[in-house]
């Protein structure tokens, strides 16, 4: 495997909406990004992942795209974009669009030419058929996932929302689109793409086949040569699949992707036999850490991890795998514990304070058309859940958890503006919770994330934090990961992934200790963990 100029690099998730809003109407937007590059800087970050700010009616958060080439006003125009790029490359960091080429908006002008019948030439651009394939198909939000058209006496299918429906990737006019928008972003200075949903773009409808279709790679691949592969950028594709499905899109010789996501840990906290994220249930950490541990080892020497805990998708990590009353030590812990593994480390807004997830007062406070649509779905229609049953699933794991605004400081609205209207409530907890209260905290979690960071990138363990074999130990443990790094060094992660004091022996004598949760002498293999502990040390035999 080649060494590419990411390989150090540390990811940062922005959502556009719940960042910092400087103008003052409720919703972030690019000059509030602006403001806080420094802060973003300090923090130790590289490039900055934003979800889409394109043209849009905003119906999935932007995810339904009007317009790939435009700047959905609320958020801003080009030159502010321009000048985003600009002021991050400044300071050495880079930008990272979010490509959604499954799909668009039923607002996008292609989908609205499509409406004027078969002989318009964007009318191939999508999905239409006479009747449904396979009517049992859900949507991914609930509900049926084709809808008619009655002026055409057809239906349209759509994986996702009904104003979200899926471009046709068989038609190669819609493959040359979608390069000709990235290759305008690409122009424009842009260093990273992540794709969304990108596993869906080789889908077979009449048979049956949604994900990882017989044309997807070939698809990949050819919009790698016409578009991104022609730039020295980095790439991710959220890609739900297993191991081999990362290696399909990820090795060097393909010539598709540099990584992809792995939700096999984050997924695995909803009951898939039930109603998937609105039945959750508590983490199985033995699963969890044999996981990672099957991916660090399956893609150790061939291609590359990302380390992810927390996205716009997902509740917060602590919620998750941490635990509120141990809300400081869990949140270093999950860090310690993530980021010391092989691969890119993405840090999602807000997870370097410790913000958690948002107890709503009633169905009306969200905003997520995921909520919705499951809602109507589940408890309307179906009736599979109780309302208070599907609440109290929102609370652990609805989208809207990890939307709210970030919390700056303890002013009015967090600091997330002035004291307008915000578009989503605000956490009531950021009185405790914000980056003011920690920016000169030594022992803070916003000061752990710095020195985690500063560590992995710039001291004497770097070139083993990024290039080290892994090896894990003590695999039947269900309590405690342990793995060891090496390459010029030899370190070890000893993790205490529950809320529990734990005993073990641990493989190596413990003393030369990097970096801790915890405050505590350690010269011992006998060690008693606090709840969450966690210990990055090196090894000297």
């Amino acid at each position: 495997m080649n060494k590419k100029w990411w390989h150090d690099k540390v990811i940062y998730q922005i959502y556009p909406s719940s960042f910092k809003d400087s103008n003052n109407d409720g919703i972030g937007d690019i000059p509030g990004i602006i403001s806080k590059l420094d802060y973003l800087k300090e923090l130790g970050v590289d490039i900055l992942w934003l979800t889409p700010f394109f043209k849009s009616p905003m119906v999935d958060n932007g995810y339904d795209v009007a317009d790939y080439c435009d700047i959905n006003p609320i958020f801003g125009t080009m030159e502010d974009m321009d000048l985003l790029i600009e002021e991050s490359k400044k300071r050495d960091m880079y930008i990272m669009i979010d490509i959604v080429a499954n799909h668009t908006s039923n607002e996008h002008p292609w989908f609205k030419e499509a409406l004027k019948g078969e002989d318009n030439p964007y009318y191939d651009y999508y999905i239409f058929k006479d009747h449904p394939v396979n009517e049992h198909h859900r949507s991914c939000f609930g509900g049926p996932a084709w809808t008619y058209v009655p002026h055409l006496n057809k239906y349209y299918f759509h994986e996702f929302a009904s104003e979200q429906p899926d471009l046709n990737w068989n038609n190669p006019k819609v493959r040359q689109e979608m390069a000709n928008a990235i290759n305008f972003w690409m122009e424009k200075g842009v260093k990273g793409i992540r794709f969304d949903v990108i596993h869906m773009i080789g889908k077979e409808i009449d048979n049956d086949i949604y994900g990882y279709g017989p044309t997807l790679h070939e698809r990949v691949r050819e919009l790698n040569h016409n578009s991104f592969g022609k730039y020295d950028i980095v790439t991710v594709g959220e890609a739900w699949g297993g191991i081999q499905d990362a290696k399909d899109f990820s090795l060097e010789e393909r010539e598709e992707l540099n990584m992809t996501f792995q939700f096999e840990v984050t997924s695995s906290t909803n009951d898939h036999s039930r109603c998937g994220k609105f039945t959750p249930k508590p983490i199985d950490t033995l699963f969890a850490k044999n996981t990672l541990s099957k991916y660090q080892y399956a893609l150790n020497d061939c291609s590359w991890n990302t380390l992810v805990v927390e996205n716009h998708d997902l509740g917060r990590c602590i919620n998750r795998f941490g635990d509120e009353n141990y809300r400081e030590v869990s949140s270093k812990g999950i860090a310690l514990m993530n980021y010391c593994l092989k691969g890119t480390p993405y840090i999602y807004q807000g997870q370097e304070i410790g913000m958690t997830n948002i107890k709503m007062n009633g169905l009306e406070e969200y905003r997520d058309v995921e909520v919705f649509n499951s809602y109507k779905d589940l408890v309307e229609e179906r009736k599979v859940l109780t309302k208070e049953e599907f609440l109290e699933g929102c609370y652990k794991e609805a989208r809207d958890n990890n939307r709210t605004p970030i919390q700056w400081d303890d002013s009015v609205n967090a600091g997330f503006n002035e004291g307008h209207e915000t578009w989503i409530k605000v956490n009531p907890n950021y009185l405790d919770i914000n980056v003011k209260n920690q920016q000169d905290d030594p022992n803070s979690i916003l000061s752990f994330y710095k020195e985690l960071l500063r560590i992995r990138k710039h001291s004497e363990y770097s070139n083993t934090l990024v290039y080290g074999k892994f090896e894990s130990y003590l695999n039947e443990n269900k309590d405690v990961f342990v793995y060891t790094r090496e390459e010029d060094k030899k370190l070890c992660v000893i993790s205490n992934m529950t809320n529990k004091v734990v005993e073990i022996d641990s493989p190596f004598i413990v003393n030369k200790v990097i970096l801790s949760n915890y405050k505590k002498e350690l010269n011992s293999r006998h060690l008693v963990l606090e709840p969450f502990e966690t210990i990055l040390f090196e090894v000297v035999e």
